[in-house]
């Protein structure tokens, strides 16, 4: 809701624990949901300006009424949901063909069409085989400079520059090849070669009724 022009694609799962009927009516149920959302955030927002605009003191709240105007600026397409069963081989398959469907749509993306570089492919390519090799720990975590280094070493790359490098990680980034917080000063020199370590991470810290489980321990 903070990204300029978003595009939102929802996803249902656990489609197998449903009956046909019952996906139908949670389908449109959720669609509803994101639809009323969007109408109360809209009428937040205003209320937030009115009040503002009414203040006695205006000029001591510009740069609240430039944030929430900036907020009001961003627009976000919700595309239809799709529901899948994760257990399903098939349904990941459809659902990897409806994204990229979604994605090629030059009306939803219009900076779709773009020719990069070779050097980013070339980077993209390094960047795996280092991922990948015996090397490196299972958790894929690097330095930004030792990254640089060890792209440098190749002989297609050894012109590679730090700035060139950030600007290839940031699209790698957007993509989700890899993962890395330059905007986070703790770790912006930290780049994640293995986005799924941070899922397994992730999964084991922010779960349903953590903070009981961590209650419950003397």
């Amino acid at each position: 809701m903070r990204v300029p022009s978003s595009v939102v694609f929802p996803v249902g799962t656990h489609v197998d624990c449903c009956q046909e009927q019952e996906v139908a009516e949670k389908t449109h149920d959720i669609m509803a949901r994101i639809t009323a959302m969007l109408v109360e955030r809209k009428s937040n927002l205003a209320h937030f300006l009115d009040n503002l605009e009414g203040c006695e003191e205006p000029k001591f709240y510009v740069d609240q009424w430039e944030r929430l105007k900036e907020m009001e600026s961003c627009t976000l397409t919700i595309l239809n949901l799709v529901a899948v069963n994760c257990t399903d081989h098939r349904d990941i398959r459809k659902l990897e063909a409806t994204i990229l469907e979604h994605v090629k749509n030059e009306e939803l993306f219009p900076e779709v069409i773009r020719v990069l570089p070779p050097i980013y492919r070339q980077v993209e390519a390094a960047i795996v085989d280092i991922a990948q090799s015996e090397e490196m720990a299972d958790h894929g975590m690097t330095d930004l400079q030792y990254l640089l280094s060890k792209l440098s070493q190749r002989e297609h790359l050894a012109g590679l520059g730090r700035e060139l490098l950030q600007d290839i990680l940031r699209y790698l980034h957007r993509i989700g090849l890899v993962v890395w917080y330059e905007e986070i000063k703790q770790l912006e020199s930290t780049v994640f070669l293995q986005p799924t370590f941070l899922i397994t991470m992730f999964k084991l810290l922010v779960r349903y009724h953590l903070v009981q489980q961590l209650e419950s321990i003397s």
